[in-house]
């Protein structure tokens, strides 16, 4: 077994790409060394990544394929020696396979006889095949965005490949990437190490000769190294200033893809800023200078930053950096305190006027235009849920949703875009506007993802849902829906937000009474909520694909209704009884589908107790028709385990009615009648579940 060292030396790659893009490599190395029979299950695939490098090494690899022996198939006997002599065929056959006519065997299968030849094939190297297959694997890999960077050149890539080392064992592999041919040197740090080579004398040894260079190519070990430092820094100024630094994994994890070597320091700036809101402090620190915050015992906002370097420094450039980064600082929160102050001399409702300016969508209009269909559909919800006995502030939801766009012209907004919402928030708060209206304000973008948790008040979720359904429907109208992977106007994420909200807030609205407050009837956004709702049942909630494609054929318009339904398919799905059942829905609805191909003519009139005449079908008919009264009342109290149980005890009559009776029998009455019958059981029991949908071992 050998080892084997893949490493690609790029320029800086952009921090949110690096994860993706080393498992995906991983991923595809590994793939191509299994699909080549080079890689056995003792074998072991392990990945690195840096801002400057993406890096496989794998364990366990065969030096070459195993030899194989192939039995090829030819012409007919008959046609291959017609004289008992090798015809043409027969020729043509033995010099297609690389074997002697001679050799030639007769074979006999289903189909008579045939001409045979058994042919050893050579298994390739390890070295040969990598070299000849894994560049268009490393050529592969998705990118969001990539680029040409050799004129003329048809490989595209995130950033130009500069490096190339490509090992196995000891030994350079010689393959070739976008005009890069593969050696031993790779490249240390950038400052740390400079320009001189880095020699990597066998894979195994990859690591160590890297981290001698100032590079710590394991993402695990730079992780591990960045949360101790941070909570080392924090523990040497937390004994005068009771401190810790602020837990952020995404910032975390984006320091993490930003740095080769890292080290931890920390600054300080003038505490007049803290009268600032922390969400403006913190976003100034977090998004745009990448500094964790420091927060005192009780949780507050602490003068104090700490920031990860891609570098190791003496005290006296600790001293010289820290410095640096204060005056940043400084200097960013002088700007925010002073939009801070000037957006204050404009409210929030003279604010709204301005919108007429601010274009929402160029074919739609302003959004002044998109406050005024949010009032009116925000309106439409306001009613249904007050309607179903929920209270509400209306007053508080339209003003809300009036004043819900009117950040968008202040200054603090248009320089830090991504507290947009949280502005008007913090500005609906400090104009004395109401905690109802400043707090719905402040969430209307939430959840922004599918961890993300939704609004706190039912204002809030209404102004969430009123803003997204409306922005979904008018882009549809316009013939902007998502294609593919393409999405530029966030649909998706604004109906999985959608799904989310009426999946975990308890409000009585249905995805059909959401989409109609817009006054739009359209099937495609009704299949595209359809599609979200299953994403979000399989993805988030982790329900199996078949118990999803189920509930969601008995019914897709109740978010929290098919939430239930799939959890009670869950727990029974794994009785022997309902598998059972679930195959004879399978069978039921396949003869169903056939007998209308045939043009059979059968209904509810066709189906009487005299009509069935033998006993395992009038059993059928005697069971069903009792339970299905039973299930209707338990489907009305959305008692669906109960229900399902209840299905589930069918099976016996089920299983009787097609060992011993046949439905399609050619006499029309009795064919008619069975028809008839099973169709009333599809119908009868198919309203928590298309059970035909379940997937059976």
């Amino acid at each position: 077994m050998a080892e084997f060292l893949l490493e690609l030396g790029l320029e800086e790659i952009p921090a949110r790409m690096i994860a993706s893009a080393e498992a995906e490599l991983g991923q595809r190395v590994s793939d191509l060394l299994i699909r080549e029979r080079l890689l056995g299950t003792e074998g072991r695939v392990v990945t690195y990544s840096t801002p400057r490098r993406l890096a496989v090494r794998v364990e366990g690899l065969a030096l070459a394929q195993a030899d194989t022996e192939e039995q090829l198939v030819g012409p007919s006997w008959k046609v291959a020696f017609p004289n008992g002599e090798a015809g043409p065929a027969a020729q043509a056959f033995a010099k297609k396979a690389g074997v002697d006519a001679a050799a030639l065997t007769k074979i006999t299968n289903a189909k008579g006889e045939y001409v045979g030849a058994t042919v050893q094939r050579k298994g390739r190297t390890a070295a040969d095949l990598i070299a000849a297959e894994l560049p268009k694997e490393v050529l592969g890999i998705y990118w969001a965005k990539n680029m040409y960077w050799r004129a003329g050149k048809p490989e595209r890539f995130v950033r130009p490949l500069r490096w190339l080392v490509a090992l196995l064992d000891d030994s350079i592999i010689p393959l070739e990437i976008a005009g890069i041919a593969a050696g031993k040197n790779s490249r240390g740090h950038r400052i740390l190490h400079g320009d001189t080579p880095v020699e990597i004398a066998a894979p195994s040894a990859y690591r160590e000769a890297l981290r001698a260079a100032f590079v710590e190519p394991d993402v695990a070990a730079r992780r591990h190294t960045i949360r101790k430092a941070l909570d080392h820094v924090t523990r040497a100024i937390a004994e005068t200033l009771k401190a810790r630094w602020r837990e952020d994994e995404p910032l975390v994890e984006t320091v993490v893809h930003l740095t080769e070597w890292p080290t931890v320091l920390y600054g300080s700036f003038e505490s007049e800023y803290l009268a600032l809101p922390e969400e403006v402090l913190v976003t100034v620190m977090r998004d745009h200078q990448k500094y964790f915050a420091v927060e005192d015992a009780q949780g507050k906002l602490a003068p104090h930053f700490l920031t990860v370097l891609n570098t190791q420094v003496d005290d006296d450039g600790r001293t010289i950096i820290r410095h640096g980064n204060e005056r940043v600082l400084r200097s960013r929160f002088k700007d925010a305190q002073f939009f801070w102050e000037t957006d204050q001399k404009v409210s929030l409702t003279e604010r709204v006027k301005l919108l007429e300016s601010v274009t929402f969508q160029k074919e739609l209009g302003s959004y002044a235009w998109k406050t005024e269909a949010n009032i009116k559909v925000a309106h439409e919800l306001a009613d249904n849920v007050r309607a179903s006995g929920v209270a509400l502030d209306e007053a508080a939801l339209l003003k809300a949703v009036e004043l819900a766009k009117s950040d968008l012209t202040a200054e603090l907004v248009k320089e830090f875009t991504e507290l947009q919402g949280i502005v008007g928030g913090l500005y609906a708060r400090a104009q004395r506007l109401g905690e109802t209206v400043a707090a719905a304000i402040y969430t209307q973008y939430t959840p922004a993802s599918t961890e993300d948790t939704i609004p706190g008040t039912i204002e809030g979720q209404l102004l969430g849902l009123a803003d997204r359904v409306h922005t979904i429907t008018a882009m549809f109208g316009i013939g902007n829906a998502p294609t593919g992977s393409k999405d530029p106007f966030a649909l998706r994420r604004a109906a999985n937000a959608i799904v989310k909200i009426l999946a975990e807030s308890g409000l009585p609205l249905s995805l059909s009474q959401v989409i109609a407050t817009t006054g739009v009837a359209d099937a495609a956004v009704a299949a595209f909520f359809t599609e979200r709702l299953s994403f979000y049942l399989k993805d988030v909630r982790g329900f199996a694909y078949d118990v999803v494609g189920s509930a969601l054929a008995a019914g897709a318009d109740d978010v929290p209704d098919a939430i239930a339904r799939c959890e009670a398919l869950t727990a029974v799905r794994g009785s022997e009884d309902f598998l059972a059942i679930s195959a004879a829905f399978k069978r039921i609805k396949n003869i169903l589908r056939q007998a209308g191909e045939k043009g059979e003519q059968f209904g509810s009139e066709s189906l009487t107790s005299s009509a069935l005449v033998l006993p395992e079908e009038q059993a059928l008919f005697v069971a069903s028709t009792g339970l299905a009264g039973q299930v209707a009342e338990l489907r009305k109290q959305r008692n669906y385990s109960e229900a399902l149980e209840a299905i589930a005890t069918l099976r016996p009559a089920v299983d009787a009615f097609f060992d011993r009776v046949m439905v399609m029998d050619p006499d029309s009455a009795l064919r008619a009648a069975r028809l008839a019958l099973i169709q009333s059981v599809l119908d009868g029991f198919s309203g928590i579940a298309d059970f035909s949908e379940i997937v059976i071992a």
